[in-house]
């Protein structure tokens, strides 16, 4: 199993009655009031340390993302992310989840943009191409929300043939109308693996399915939540006739080690709280903008009991037990931990693994004390799940880290 460092690049510091005094944590918290470009700039550096720091300790890769106009990750470009990440780490897989294609004009600009990440890196990239959640694509940068599949598939067309096609070319899409498309650089790897990040919608497991990609289910909610619309991927692929390689899907967790499980409570439970109260203080009106969800997945989502599970469930009263029996957070003493997430791993088959180790207010030596604790005690123990099965992984990028390494020095 690949095992890879995921980081939001939050607001550390945002005050007690956030929740209380601010509309939203996304689209509409003034600047002005609640952040310091100072300040800001040393959690920049923090989250590429914390990275650079994952992959030194061995981790498989190293994730970034892109949102705008909020508090709780604001990476608005996660490509400068990665290129600092490309040139400052050696074998880790760069993984990009990532350039949000419905944003992007021209979409070129991934295309070239994500080969150069690709050529610094030695051919490290994981390609993400997200379809961009509705407050970032619809309310912060103005993309009708009945475009944004349409502006994703054919941004996503172009981008492929950019670095397949050999020929100077034109390109007459809908949205894109370019008389010379002649990618300079091209990537290393002619076809970058690619990851496509969802959340349940059918019409995005279909596109993955078809492509052959390897589908992200990105959530704050947990495995036990994340089970049911895995399961409909897992079945979308043997209709299809696809195997069940594990490799196929990616999945996002939260985990906080501590040396015994009190201690891990005592250490991280302040900010678990922290992000679920502040960094998710998201208005319901931002969530999903009317026409983003495509019928398909809306027919479904409804029948199902609506979209956004878990997201605005009152969650005031909950102690950390909550929070690792609900399993929206792994969290423990190392072989705890060990063994959540290998029970986890197993019910929903993920062959890449993410870990968001750095959560809400967690402050730079005790997120560095997460990864460490992760990648000397559980980290081992839990990348072999898969190998006695044999899968391959064909969604890692080749010039990344193929083999796990050398065991990892005490600290």
């Amino acid at each position: 199993m690949k095992v890879n460092m995921f980081h939001l690049m939050p607001h550390r510091e945002l005050p007690d009655d956030f929740e209380e005094k601010y509309h939203s944590v996304w689209i509409d918290p003034p600047w002005s009031e609640l952040a310091d470009p100072v300040r800001v700039g040393q959690y920049y550096n923090w989250t590429l340390d914390e990275l650079e720091y994952a992959a030194e300790m061995g981790f498989d890769g190293v994730c970034v993302n892109e949102h705008h106009q909020n508090a709780y990750g604001f990476m608005p470009s996660p490509n400068i992310m990665a290129s600092t990440l490309a040139r400052n780490t050696k074998d880790a897989a760069i993984v990009v989840m990532g350039a949000t294609l419905p944003a992007a004009n021209p979409p070129q600009r991934i295309a070239e943009e994500y080969a150069m990440i690709d050529v610094i890196s030695g051919g490290r990239l994981v390609a993400g191409m997200p379809l961009g959640s509705s407050p970032d694509i619809n309310y912060a940068y103005g993309i009708p929300p009945i475009e944004q599949r349409e502006r994703y598939r054919e941004a996503h067309d172009l981008i492929k043939q950019a670095w397949e096609r050999d020929d100077v070319f034109a390109f007459n899409g809908k949205y894109t109308q370019l008389r010379y498309v002649n990618t300079w650089p091209k990537p290393i790897q002619k076809n970058p693996p690619i990851w496509v990040p969802g959340t349940g919608s059918r019409s995005t497991v279909d596109f993955v399915a078809k492509h052959g990609y390897c589908y992200c289910f990105l959530s704050y909610f947990g495995n036990k939540t994340a089970k049911k619309n895995v399961d409909k991927y897992w079945e979308r692929l043997d209709e299809l006739g696809e195997d069940l390689n594990p490799y196929r899907l990616g999945f996002l967790q939260l985990v906080v080690v501590g040396e015994t499980d009190a201690k891990a409570e005592e250490d991280y439970f302040k900010h678990i709280k922290y992000f679920y109260d502040k960094c998710l203080h998201i208005d319901p009106n931002f969530f999903l903008a009317p026409g983003h969800v495509d019928h398909s997945s809306l027919v479904g989502a409804t029948r199902a009991g609506g979209y956004g599970a878990g997201m605005f469930d009152d969650r005031s009263n909950w102690k950390f037990k909550d929070y690792v029996d609900n399993q929206f957070v792994i969290g423990g003493s190392p072989d705890s931990v060990a063994q959540q997430l290998e029970e986890a791993v197993r019910t929903l088959r993920v062959g890449n693994l993410m870990v968001l180790l750095q959560i809400g207010s967690m402050p730079h030596e005790l997120t560095k004390k997460n990864i460490a604790l992760f990648a000397e005690e559980v980290l081992p123990k839990v990348r072999p799940i898969w190998d006695a099965e044999g899968w391959e992984n064909k969604w890692w990028p080749s010039g990344a880290r193929q083999a796990a390494p050398a065991a990892v020095s005490n600290r």
